[in-house]
């Protein structure tokens, strides 16, 4: 049986890479690691301009409320501590680090004394708050956090293996070709959750996945299951994919635990295996290079905070000037204007992009009240409306027809024949209330 939930849309996939193994990138010469990857209080800097510092080294902290420990994803010497403008355009610091090549890790790295199947579930907690392990689907939410809140609240586990985005094939990609790490981590997360099975949620346009999993699941992990997910767009929202596995309806403003659910994305469970197991940190992860101004499209295995131009240069350059930079996906992912952006925790993806391949409407025309956004909002709201409240300055309305229940997953706009910037319009929208309400 393939699940499936209301509205989405059917687009061109471009998983382009879905046979391109996993490739370790060369560590950089230089790294800049945020000391903010992950929702909640930015960590402050435990080094000093000059210092020494080895690979998993803790560089950066913060006490109380959501945080997430960071660290260096190589050895060398701090060169630089510099504040800059994210993606996001938010004010971030870096701790700069000049690679010494010699990749020595820190002492502290080593495995819990018991093994995986033996560890209790505050020493999993510990590890996982310990490793700075945050949501790797592109929420980036302290996983610790994630896991105490859900604590006697849930009665499933779903890890989210859909990777519904265009062109993305990193979850693909790790399911292939470590897909113990994946089941390994799902029972630890099961253990801590006090279940006793777990769900893994693929897309249908990765039989080759799928099949592993069943046969993984049937011989040696009996206790989890594989669920199979029509490929849709946005499959991936935790929402979308609750309705169509389990058939719950997550309200506007609750949490999935608040329906007995709680999901987890396939890397982040990889990496809860590798911190119990072998005590490893979150200092590096898959991303896909892609886009047709890419020579030789690939997935990477990359350091934190290695600049993308790194990553080009790693798959063969450009054939052409990209019209686009686009860190994750084309539908939810942000502009990078400069090549020296870093890879963070939450970068699944690198697209560069042609203007053909990026080519949309030049300016929005008039509303044709066609009603296609409303068909196809996986949330069942009135983008229409929100946007045309939002153009006329009346938030209150905007807000009345949902725009703070928008997951922004940009159905909306994609189907929109008049090329409205809908999406923009609810952002837009959605920080002019959250400053009324602070």
């Amino acid at each position: 049986m393939k699940h499936s939930f209301r509205g989405g849309i059917h687009i061109r996939e471009h998983k382009n890479t879905a046979t391109c193994a996993v490739i370790p990138l060369k560590p950089p010469a230089r790294v800049a690691i945020p000391l903010s990857q992950h929702i909640g209080i930015p960590c402050g800097p435990l080094v000093a301009v000059g210092d020494t510092v080895k690979k998993g080294q803790v560089i950066g902290r913060a006490e109380g409320g959501l945080v997430c420990p960071v660290h260096s994803s190589v050895s060398g010497k701090v060169s630089a501590i510099r504040t800059r403008r994210n993606i996001h355009g938010m004010a971030v610091t870096d701790i700069v680090i000049d690679n010494d090549g010699q990749d020595t890790w820190d002492e502290s790295i080593h495995p819990l004394a018991a093994s995986p199947n033996e560890a209790t579930v505050e020493e999993i907690l510990a590890a996982t708050e310990a490793a700075g392990i945050s949501g790797m689907g592109g929420a980036s939410f302290p996983t610790h956090a994630k896991l105490r809140s859900a604590i006697g609240r849930v009665d499933t586990l779903l890890i989210n293996c859909a990777e519904c985005e265009p062109y993305i094939t990193a979850n693909h990609r790790l399911l292939l070709e470590d897909p113990h790490a994946v089941l390994g981590g799902t029972l630890l997360l099961a253990r801590v959750l006090g279940l006793s099975c777990g769900c893994l949620v693929v897309e249908d346009n990765k039989p080759d996945a799928i099949a592993l999993l069943r046969e993984l699941c049937q011989q040696e992990y009996p206790a989890l299951t594989v669920a199979v997910v029509r490929t849709k767009y946005p499959q991936g929202d935790e929402r979308q994919l609750i309705r169509a596995v389990k058939g719950r309806e997550l309200p506007p403003g609750k949490l999935p635990a608040d329906v007995g659910c709680v999901v987890f994305n396939a890397e982040t469970a990889a990496s809860v295996f590798r911190a119990v197991a072998y005590g490893r940190p979150l200092c590096e992860r898959i991303v896909t290079v892609d886009g047709d101004c890419v020579r030789e499209p690939n997935n990477l295995l990359v350091p934190i905070g290695t600049p993308v131009s790194d990553l080009i240069a790693a798959c063969g350059g450009l054939t052409e000037e990209p019209a686009r930079m686009v860190s994750g996906g084309p539908m939810m992912g942000f502009a990078i204007w400069q090549e020296d952006e870093p890879v963070t925790k939450g970068t699944s993806a690198l697209l560069l992009l042609s203007k053909k391949a990026s080519a949309g409407y030049e300016g929005a025309h008039e509303c044709i009240r066609c009603g296609r956004c409303v068909g196809v909002c996986p949330m069942r709201l009135l983008p229409n409306y929100i946007a045309a409240y939002t153009r006329a300055g009346d938030y209150e309305n905007a807000a009345a027809n949902g725009a703070m229940s928008c997951v922004e997953c940009g159905s909306c706009a994609y189907i929109c024949p008049a090329g409205i910037p809908i999406v923009q319009y609810v952002r837009a929208a959605k920080a002019v209330l959250r400053q009324k309400k602070s």
